[in-house]
């Protein structure tokens, strides 16, 4: 696990205490998405024709589970990160990610810079 860890002349900034808070948080967050999927998938298919607005209804839950899927991706690719040694480090820039922005979205991949330029670039 990363704690402290020295990458470049920065340091993440995270004690052990901020990255099991950190952990406990993502796992909190892959249990919500994985009970949001399910309640999605449970809720049932109807006909078109049988109720107005259905097809509106259907678009809406394909919508939230397109969003709750990506989200859970994300949450494993952060524990994944996690369990190599490799969290809190920006996919770009390769410099520590903000130990405040970590707090805020444990799953980040980037520092907020670099964040910045890649919706920028949208």
């Amino acid at each position: 696990m990363v704690n402290h860890r020295i990458i470049g002349d920065r340091a993440t900034h995270l004690s052990p205490e901020d990255l099991a808070a950190l952990q406990e948080n993502l796992y909190e967050q892959r249990l919500f998405r994985r009970e949001q999927l399910r309640q999605i998938a449970a809720v049932p298919r109807e006909g078109a024709l049988r109720r107005r607005g259905s097809a509106a209804q259907a678009e809406v839950r394909a919508k939230l589970a397109a969003s709750a899927r990506m989200v859970l991706a994300d949450v494993e690719a952060a524990l994944q990160r996690i369990a190599e040694g490799r969290y809190g480090v920006c996919h770009l820039c390769r410099r520590p990610v903000d130990r405040e922005r970590l707090m805020i979205v444990p799953q980040a991949r980037y520092c907020a810079r670099c964040q910045q330029v890649r919706e920028a670039g949208r």
